[in-house]
């Protein structure tokens, strides 16, 4: 019975790691950033508006839990999930978090509230829109997530391109903009700079992640 007893502290132990490792708000904020590719810490620091040493320091505790890797190109050092399965792991925290905290939905009521005049679509309706050409999916993510990954068919604009960008697009077609999943605010605000000049836009709330989970379970 004492080693049955020592065997699961040592499990749970390192199981408690894992939750240690992503007991802090920034860090989960650098997960969900390089589920969408690998990133320097430059990238990281910009995006989280964090200064380098305090995204060093968040990356060394992922990286002593094996949450991240990296590999070194040249004088930059490239961060990167260390297995899928983390970013599915994080997909499941959102999803639990929106079910059992109120506060969760109520934050996101309150982003929808502040875009109510942007249409949505799903995930069906792009897939049905997109088989029969009519619709121009844009990706407005920074350009190195389009590389990663990106939905087949998307083009790729990002979001502080896109003004410069409209007369580029092809007339008269309805556009659908995507980015990082239901908490990134660039594909609504790309929806409504589109709007404001005479463009039916439409925002795709869900992520290239779950277009894969998607596609997977109608194939």
């Amino acid at each position: 019975m004492t080693n049955e007893r020592n065997l699961k502290d040592l499990l749970y132990g390192e199981f408690a790691r894992v939750g240690k490792s992503i007991s802090s708000p920034k860090r989960i904020e650098i997960i969900d950033l390089l589920s969408q590719g690998p990133k320097s810490v430059d990238a990281l620091s910009k995006a989280t508006t964090m200064s380098i040493a305090n995204v060093s320091q968040h990356l060394q505790t992922l990286l002593n839990s094996n949450m991240v890797k990296y590999t070194k190109k040249g004088n930059f050092v490239i961060y990167q999930l260390a297995d899928e399965i983390i970013a599915e792991f994080l997909a499941s925290l959102h999803k639990l978090s929106e079910r059992q905290l109120v506060q969760v939905q109520q934050i996101k009521q309150e982003f929808l509230n502040s875009h109510l005049g942007l249409e949505g679509v799903t995930l069906t309706e792009l897939k049905n829109k997109m088989d029969k050409g009519e619709i121009l999916l844009l990706d407005v993510r920074p350009t190195e997530e389009y590389i990663e990954l990106h939905i087949p068919g998307a083009i790729s604009i990002p979001v502080e391109e896109l003004e410069d960008k409209i007369a580029t697009l092809p007339a008269n077609c309805d556009v659908v903009a995507y980015c990082r999943g239901p908490y990134c605010l660039m594909s609504a605000e790309a929806v409504e700079l589109l709007k404001s000049v005479g463009v039916n836009a439409f925002r795709l709330e869900e992520s290239v992640q779950d277009w894969l989970q998607f596609e997977g379970n109608i194939r």
